[in-house]
C-alpha cells in the first residue's frame, strides 16, 4: 500500500480507536454510550466507510489487461503493445509537462511530409513512441504523422503482425501556449509480414509491400485510442469491446481505471467547430450550426484534436473539422487522426463522418491523406446527415 494511501486508513482508524478507546475509560464507569464520549454513532460510521473506501482501490491498466485476457482471449496479443502504448505516454506526459524549463518548445527547424514545421518535442515524443511500440516484438510496420513513409521493422527480433499508426504529439503548435496536447493511436493487423517477398527484393519493393498492408480502413482496427496531456493525463482506449478511460495517478505511477464503460451522450449541448472557417463552409454546414445556436448550444472549441474530442465524448455534442473551400479533402489525416476518433466514437455509441460517408468505411489511398471529420452524438451528428440528405434530394 502506497504511504499517501496508508495514512489515510490510519487516520480513518485512529479516529475510530479514539472514540471506542474513550468509550471503554466512560464504560469503567458504568457508560458504553459511544455518544457520550464525543463521537455520534454517525460519525463512527462514516469512519468505518471511509476506510473500506481507502481499500477499495480502481483498477489499474495491467490488472484490466489481464481481465480483458480472460474474457477475450482473442485480444491477449495486444497487451505488450497498450503496456508499450502506456509506458510512452508516461514519458512524454514529463516531456510535455517539464518542456518549458528543458528548452523543448520552439520548433526544431525541419518540417514533415505535409509541410508542416516541426516542434522539438515532434520529434522527441516520435522517438519515444516508436521505440516503446517495436521493443514489444508484435509489430512488422508502423506509420507516423512524423514519417515519411511507413517504418518497416524488418529486423527478426522484431518482426511482428501488427501495424500501429500513430500521431505522437498531436496539436503541439499549443505547447508554447501550454494547451492540452495528445497522443493519437490505432493497431491493425497485418496479413504478412513485411519481411516477406524474394531476398533479393529491393527496399523500394518492401517499402511498398509495408505501405499497402498499412493502407487499410478503419473498421479494420482491433485497437484504438489516444492519451491526453492535460490537468491530468487521460488514457481513452477501446480494443472493441466499449471504450474505458484511464487515469495516471502521479502517487503510484500507474494508470488507474476513472472511466469505465464510457458513452457518449445521445444528445448534448455543446458545438466545437473553428467557427473563423464558417465563411468557407458548404450552406449546410452553415445551416446547422446556425440551428444549433437558435437551440441554446454553446461554443466551445480548443484547437487541439484530443482535447476536443474528449470534451465531446465526455459531455456530449458535436466536434467537427470540415472540409470547406480552402482545404476540400479536411485537414485531419485519416490513417492515425480521423480513423482512431472514429473507432473510439462509434464504441461509445457516437457517430463519426466526413457528412457524406462514414469514416471507418473509407479506405485510404495514402498514408497521409487528409479526410474532414464530424464526429459526437448519434442524435447529433444524425442531424446534420439528416439535412445533408435532403439537401441532396432537393438537388436532384
Amino acid at each position: 500500500m502506497t504511504p499517501h494511501l496508508l495514512g489515510s486508513v490510519v487516520s480513518s482508524m485512529t479516529f475510530i480507536s479514539a472514540g471506542v478507546v474513550q468509550s471503554r475509560t466512560i464504560g469503567s464507569r458504568k457508560s458504553l454510550s459511544i455518544v457520550s464520549s464525543g463521537y455520534s454513532r454517525a460519525r463512527v460510521a462514516a469512519g468505518v466507510l471511509g476506510v473500506r473506501a481507502v481499500l477499495s482501490l480502481p483498477m489499474t491498466l495491467g490488472q484490466w489487461i489481464l481481465q480483458q485476457e480472460r474474457q477475450h482471449p482473442e485480444t491477449a496479443d495486444l497487451a505488450p503493445l497498450i503496456t508499450a502504448t502506456a509506458t510512452a505516454g508516461k514519458q512524454i506526459a514529463s516531456l510535455v509537462a517539464r518542456a518549458g524549463v528543458s528548452n523543448l518548445t520552439g520548433t526544431q527547424g525541419s518540417t514533415n511530409v505535409q509541410g508542416e514545421e516541426q516542434k522539438k518535442l515532434d520529434v522527441l515524443t516520435n522517438e519515444v513512441l516508436k521505440n516503446a511500440l517495436r521493443s514489444t516484438g508484435k509489430l512488422g510496420v508502423l506509420a507516423s504523422e512524423e514519417e515519411d513513409e511507413p517504418v518497416s521493422l524488418m529486423e527478426e527480433a522484431y518482426a511482428g503482425d501488427f501495424i500501429a499508426a500513430f500521431d505522437p504529439l498531436d496539436g503541439s503548435s499549443n505547447l508554447d501556449a501550454a494547451i492540452a496536447t495528445g497522443t493519437i493511436f490505432g493497431v491493425m493487423r497485418s496479413g504478412e509480414q513485411c519481411l516477406t517477398g524474394p531476398d533479393d527484393a529491393s527496399i523500394n519493393q518492401r517499402q511498398m509491400q509495408c505501405m499497402v498492408q498499412t493502407l487499410q480502413p478503419g473498421a479494420n482496427l482491433v485497437a484504438a485510442g489516444y492519451i491526453l496531456y492535460s490537468s491530468s493525463v487521460i488514457f481513452m482506449l477501446s480494443i472493441g469491446h466499449g471504450v474505458q478511460g484511464f487515469s495516471l495517478d502521479p502517487a503510484i505511477g500507474e494508470f488507474v481505471l476513472t472511466h469505465p464503460n464510457v458513452r457518449i451522450p445521445t444528445r448534448g449541448k455543446i458545438y466545437s467547430f473553428n467557427e473563423a472557417n464558417s465563411d468557407n463552409w458548404d450552406p449546410v454546414l452553415q445551416d446547422y450550426i446556425r440551428s444549433m445556436k437558435k437551440r441554446g448550444y454553446s461554443s466551445r472549441y480548443i484547437g487541439s484534436l484530443v482535447g476536443d474530442v474528449h470534451r465531446t465524448l465526455i459531455y456530449g455534442g458535436v466536434f467537427g473539422y470540415p472540409a470547406d473551400k480552402k482545404n476540400p479533402n479536411g485537414k485531419l489525416r485519416l490513417l492515425y487522426e480521423c480513423a482512431p476518433m472514429a473507432f473510439l466514437m462509434e464504441q461509445a455509441g457516437g457517430i463519426a463522418t466526413t457528412g457524406k460517408q462514414r469514416i471507418l468505411d473509407i479506405v485510404p489511398q495514402g498514408v497521409h491523406q487528409r479526410e474532414p471529420l464530424i464526429c459526437g452524438s448519434s442524435a447529433d451528428v444524425q442531424d446534420l446527415l439528416t439535412m445533408y440528405e435532403r439537401s441532396v434530394t432537393m438537388r436532384s
